[in-house]
């Protein structure tokens, strides 16, 4: 292979290991279980060592010959490091975690969250005290640092032939992981779907919503065990979740979101490969590890997303609530207008600023903006040296009063409250008062009445 061959197929493979993670991990995230994928990456490395050594022990005790010579026969001359071998082991100590985490959880009496921890922190003790005990009486590559943080740079090199066709073996095991996925969520898309969402309605509707659990745990420990080779138990951690999260910000339709998931997470996966290649030797440095920087990748695109997401992202909110507030100044504005026409002294224009920013407590910017809104909006207009109401102005202005001070009268008369202790309260309220609100406040109040503070409430 030379290597534009090598760097092609690490990001086939990146890719392919993305969307095998990327599948499962939106329903790990609907469930609110996504440090149930962290436990059981962390969890099944005892399977992992488990199976080497299990395999070297029948290799190696002569009673098994005379007990079972059948299982003699099949184990000699297999290699302890067979993918098949490491494949079992991790799914039997996959579905133990579910199961042991469940257990935990229910007759302990202990939360969730620290069920996993207890669950998944000893068995990763266990995990790496095998690893090392495997590798200090054998010589094996079964190193801590190639199950936590991957090799997908040397994984081209490790090749299989199947029907005269040469590719990694690590394609391999990972199109298998993928179709499995793909077949699975395929095939139970709608029992996944309601169990997700609703356990206890996929039950009543003859869904077996704990089978549909532990498949979902099993073939979590199968893909995260397939990605040993490319990203590690650590980092597909990333794979799993990121992507799913990345696009759960963007659409609530699960079809939506898992497309978007995919997409994200080949991505991930082939930008990531690029970077780790074209940035190091910008900053001076030689290399760096292909899988850290593909889910590196995954988290900046996930934090694109955050920032930028057009309902949801940190931006958009922002500005969201930046439009509210300067609406709610407009309102406010108008209201303190209608209040000085009740008083017959009209808002001088020389200070108007200086008394918005001092009534409401917001910025001079903010009242200077909100002041000239509302005259391009033709609510106001300026003359005599002060701010008047239109006839439109006057209209809204109004309606925002008649809210606040029914209000004001409601929470007096019907809910005890002081007469000193409603005007906060009402003003709040009078921003998000519709016209059918308001009419059923004016029934339950006397409306032809003053308020609370002896003004007259606006018909």
């Amino acid at each position: 292979m030379n290597w534009n061959t090598i760097d092609t197929w690490i990001v086939i493979i990146g890719v392919m290991c993305a969307i095998s993670c990327a599948l499962l991990g939106n329903f790990l995230l609907l469930r609110r279980m996504s440090m149930m994928g962290d436990a059981i990456s962390h969890a099944v490395l005892p399977g992992i060592a488990g199976g080497f050594l299990f395999v070297i022990f029948l290799q190696s005790t002569d009673w098994i010959a005379q007990v079972a010579p059948w299982l003699s026969e099949a184990v000699q001359g297999m290699d302890p490091r067979h993918p098949l071998v490491m494949l079992v082991g991790a799914i039997i100590v996959g579905v133990l975690t579910a199961l042991f985490t469940q257990w935990v959880h229910g007759f302990g009496k202990v939360d969730h969250g620290a069920s996993m921890g207890v669950v998944f922190t000893m068995l990763f003790a266990l995990g790496l005290i095998l690893i090392e005990k495997a590798t200090e009486n054998h010589r094996v590559d079964l190193d801590a640092s190639c199950v936590l943080y991957g090799a997908i740079e040397y994984a081209p090199l490790d090749t299989w032939i199947l029907a005269g066709w040469e590719a990694p073996r690590a394609f391999f095991i990972l199109c298998g992981s993928l179709l499995m996925n793909a077949v699975f969520v395929t095939l139970f898309f709608k029992e996944l779907r309601i169990s997700s969402f609703d356990p206890g309605l996929a039950t009543s509707l003859g869904i077996n919503a704990r089978l549909m659990h532990y498949l979902l745990m099993t073939l979590v420990a199968i893909t995260t065990v397939a990605s040993f080779e490319t990203i590690g138990s650590i980092l597909v951690i990333a794979m799993l979740i990121v992507p799913a999260a990345a696009a759960h910000l963007l659409t609530e339709r699960l079809v939506s979101m898992i497309a978007v998931s995919l997409i994200f997470a080949a991505a991930s996966a082939a930008l990531g490969h690029i970077g780790a290649i074209t940035i190091p030797p910008l900053a001076g440095f030689e290399d760096t590890s292909t899988a850290g920087m593909m889910a590196f990748t995954a988290g900046g695109l996930f934090v694109i997303t955050l920032l930028a997401a057009p309902r949801h992202g940190v931006i958009s909110k922002w500005v969201h609530r930046a439009r509210l507030s300067a609406q709610i100044l407009r309102e406010d504005v108008l209201g303190l207008l209608y209040r000085r026409e009740e008083e017959g002294s009209p808002l001088p224009a020389v200070d108007a600023i200086a008394r918005v920013r001092a009534t409401f407590h917001v910025s001079a910017i903010a009242a200077g903006s909100a002041i000239l809104r509302l005259l391009r909006a033709g609510l106001i207009v300026r003359s005599n040296g002060a701010y008047l109401l239109t006839d439109s102005g006057r209209a809204s202005s109004r309606r925002l009063v008649r809210s606040h001070r029914l209000w004001e009268t409601f929470m007096v008369e019907h809910m005890g409250l002081r007469p000193d202790h409603v005007h906060g309260t009402a003003m709040e309220l009078e921003h998000v008062t519709d016209q059918e609100m308001q009419d059923l406040l004016a029934h339950r109040v006397e409306a032809a009445g003053p308020d609370p503070h002896g003004c007259r409430i606006p018909g």
